[in-house]
């Protein structure tokens, strides 16, 4: 029978990881030999692509020959050396500087805080394997210090050497406390491993005050922190755990069995207190139900004779009130009848008054009237005397006027007419034709046509007179 081949894995592990270390310490890096031409001076601007693309920190070189100038960001710090010089010409943060190919060489490195994961895998006191995970953050305090002790000059990564070296160191430190302390130490309380991790990193990183030539190495440590610690073996890990289940399994059982008598202890002791307390119940339901029964009975005879009570002093005080009423009523009918006697007699005065006003008033009224009767029969009999008065002087006029015509005789009328016919000649204008038209109507009007006619020959004489002045004129 074949004897299965036992394989070492953790060795393995230790050998592979041990390989990718040195390989990392170890690697050669390609150097790039700068070519200055004589007779091309812009070529020297021109910096190779593939070394540029490869750069870690992005500076920049510019110019050419040996008027060269190197422009580095402000968060990296410079070391510019030129040959024959013991010290750099330049070291600090953020300094660009002139730069000659010939003489002159310069580091730049990161200034900023540089992060180194650590999985160390490690040994406990029960030789078990425990994968503890861990991180240290570190930044140079010191350029001074640093650059001629540490390797800067990996232009792809100027810090990989420092973290690969600072790993080792932490994970030897790690595995070293590890190594004292037991599986239930190491996963319940990791401050022993990051006090311990701490001391040696800044021991080693920032120097030891107990000896006095050690100066460090020009960094400082920041934080360092335990993220977790792993048992590397599965079974292990559930055989750890196991005791933890199997009381906590245990404990949950009892507690449900704790839980399920008490349970049923409360069960019982509830339905003991249930029954009892519904005897009492009944009890106390049967006794409140008689004194409910004695204190409604006690209650309807009170309220009855309450009733009757109230209906009595209802009945008494209606009876008060009709009689109060009754007597109210005929206080105010006798105090309205008094009322109204004196409202009569008021009236009554007030018709009297009236009427002795109405009296005064006819009898100045009459006053009024007899004055104005008397001035109008005054007025009538003044107009009846200035009728009488006007009648009499028509009566006058009337007589003068037949006067008059009676004096106006036909003799009278010629007389007066011949007298005035030459100048009423004078005055008419001289006819062409004379013709004397009488036309009689009736007997009446005799005198008047002969009057007419006796006018026309006088009309007719008067104008043979004024020919025959003019002409006598005109011889």
């Amino acid at each position: 029978m074949d004897k299965k081949k036992v394989e070492n894995v953790y060795l393995q592990q230790v050998l592979q990881e041990q390989e990718e270390v040195d390989r990392q310490l170890k690697k050669s890096r390609p150097r790039v030999r700068e070519y200055v031409p004589v007779l091309k001076p812009d070529a020297a601007r021109q910096s190779s692509p593939k070394e540029d693309r490869h750069r870690a920190v992005d500076y920049r070189i510019v110019g050419f020959w040996w008027w060269k100038s190197v422009i580095v960001p402000p968060n990296v710090y410079v070391v510019h050396t030129r040959r024959g010089r013991e010290k750099p010409i330049h070291i600090g943060r953020g300094i660009s500087f002139r730069f000659n190919s010939l003489t002159d060489a310069f580091l730049v490195i990161p200034s900023a805080v540089q992060t180194i994961l650590i999985n160390a895998r490690c040994i406990c006191q029960e030789r078990q394997g425990i994968l503890v995970q861990a991180y240290v953050q570190w930044i140079i305090e010191d350029i001074n210090t640093a650059y001629w002790k540490l390797d800067f000059s990996d232009p792809e990564d100027p810090m990989g050497i420092v973290n690969v070296q600072l790993r080792e160191q932490a994970e030897a430190a790690i595995k070293d406390k590890v190594a004292t302390l037991s599986i239930d130490e190491v996963l319940s309380d990791k401050q022993p491993i990051i006090e311990e991790l701490t001391y040696r990193l800044r021991t080693v990183a920032e120097g030891s005050n107990d000896n006095e030539n050690s100066q460090g190495l020009g960094l400082k440590i920041v934080t360092v922190q335990i993220k977790e610690a792993i048992v590397s073996s599965a079974q292990l890990w559930e055989n750890l755990q196991a005791p933890f289940r199997a009381e906590r399994d245990k404990f949950a059982r009892l507690a449900e069995l704790e839980s399920a008598s008490e349970i049923g202890d409360r069960e019982r002791q509830d339905r003991l207190e249930g029954e009892t307390s519904e005897l009492n119940v009944q009890s106390q339901l049967a006794q409140l139900q008689a004194t409910k029964e004695q204190e409604k009975y006690n209650r309807e005879y009170a309220e009855n004779n309450r009733r009757q009570q109230l209906e009595e002093n209802a009945t008494r005080q209606k009876i008060t009130e009709e009689n109060t009423t009754a007597r109210v009523r005929n206080e105010a009918q006798l105090e309205l009848a008094l009322q109204e006697l004196e409202l009569e007699q008021r009236r009554l005065a007030a018709e009297i008054e009236k009427v002795r006003q109405q009296m005064q008033l006819d009898e100045i009224q009459a006053q009024e009237n007899r004055g104005t009767v008397s001035t109008e029969l005054e007025i009538d009999k003044m107009r009846h005397l200035e009728k009488v008065a006007a009648a009499e002087r028509e009566l006058g006029l009337e007589q003068q006027q037949r006067h008059l015509e009676n004096d106006l005789s036909e003799a009278y009328i010629q007389a007066r007419l011949i007298d005035k016919l030459p100048e009423i000649a004078e005055k008419l204008p001289a006819p062409q034709e004379q013709k004397t038209t009488i036309i009689t109507t009736n007997e009446q009007e005799t005198a008047t046509n002969s009057l007419l006619s006796f006018l026309a020959s006088a009309l007719s004489l008067g104008q043979s007179f004024l020919q025959e002045q003019n002409r006598q004129g005109e011889e």
